[in-house]
């Protein structure tokens, strides 16, 4: 990095800080590809993962000029205004992005304490699902706030636009900005329900028990290729756009985050043909999206609220298994640590 920007005036014009940090996220993103745990990194496109960080930050190079003004010291640019939206904390780093709607951020990055549960040994399941988010043990339905209908009217006519447009155009660039617009909006309201839901149930239960899913490859699209076409591509498409609409894994990343050792991860397998009250397993017990009735016993209930009794039972066999709640330590083997990554 030193000889080349002395070599290029034009790279030494920038900040030395932010290029080391893109050498360093590029050197681990080539050994997570060669350890075989992600995929080969690629180019970044305009407009989307752009930003940069900052390390080695001082307690000075924040202050607060009014009640919602702040300003922070960026290298080589200065003082920059931002919005004073929460406290801020004593954090070492931070980072500047820009998103797709143009909108720029600013983040601190710390490590919060995790949250501490009621300490009464009660266990929930957590069920997730495209229609109900997230339905719990104790009957509660959640669903994520999407746009609503006329927000969604007005997305439906923008990728009409949007078709319509010619390539490097004007009115391309603007349907693009809208769209990006109405998308972050969508992708707001959907970080804030995983914010306060997660809250929410790492401080109302000891133990949250959510079903062990493998999303990426939930997710997968079902094209296939030119000499062996997939089937049903609308359809699963669809889905694939519910389940990331859904925030299946911003929610359990999360609960990871603020009940660390508290979240238990049961497999998902008939979890949603079981009878939660007899344990009868009957693939035809499920009538309709929202209907569970069980033959042999009788139960008739909400069928989301059927899987998430089962997850929540599975977890507390696990618990028992266990030897007692995990944030306590069995006593047959040694604690682990939980280690923290969260960005405020």
């Amino acid at each position: 990095m030193t000889a080349a920007r002395a070599a290029e005036p034009w790279l030494a014009t920038g900040s030395v800080i932010v290029q080391q940090q893109a050498l360093k996220d590029f050197a681990l993103a080539m050994a997570n590809f060669f350890a075989g745990t992600h995929r080969r990194p690629t180019w970044r496109r305009a407009g989307k993962d752009e930003g940069f960080r900052i390390v080695a930050m001082k307690p000075g190079n924040v202050r607060r000029i009014s009640r919602n003004v702040g300003q922070v010291r960026i290298p080589k640019v200065g003082w920059v205004r931002f919005r004073w939206s929460r406290a801020v904390p004593r954090a070492k780093s931070y980072r500047v992005t820009r998103d797709r709607a143009g909108r720029r951020h600013v983040a601190f990055a710390v490590a919060p304490p995790p949250l501490a549960g009621p300490g009464t040994g009660s266990v929930v399941g957590v069920d997730r699902g495209v229609v109900v988010s997230a339905a719990l043990s104790t009957g509660e339905l959640l669903r994520v706030p999407g746009l609503r209908e006329t927000e969604a009217r007005r997305l439906r006519l923008l990728r009409r636009r949007l078709a319509r447009a010619r390539p490097g155009s004007r009115r391309r660039a603007g349907t693009k900005a809208a769209l990006a617009r109405l998308h972050a909006r969508a992708a707001d309201r959907r970080k804030d329900w995983v914010e306060k839901t997660s809250t929410a149930l790492a401080t109302r239960f000891d133990v949250i028990a959510v079903e062990d899913l493998k999303i990426a490859n939930m997710t997968r699209s079902a094209r296939g290729t030119r000499s062996a076409p997939g089937r049903g591509v609308t359809a699963k498409a669809a889905l694939n756009r519910g389940i990331l609409a859904s925030g299946w894994g911003q929610l359990v990343r999360r609960l990871d985050q603020k009940a660390p050792g508290r979240v238990v991860k049961v497999k998902a397998a008939y979890t949603s043909q079981r009878c939660s009250a007899c344990g009868n397993l009957d693939r035809k017990a499920r009538e309709s999206q929202a209907v569970f009735r069980c033959g042999p016993c009788g139960f008739v209930g909400n069928a989301d609220v059927n899987a998430a009794l089962n997850v929540g039972n599975a977890a507390r066999h696990a618990v028992a298994a266990r030897e007692g709640l995990w944030d306590a330590g069995p006593t047959h083997r040694e604690p682990h640590l939980a280690h923290l990554r969260s960005f405020a």
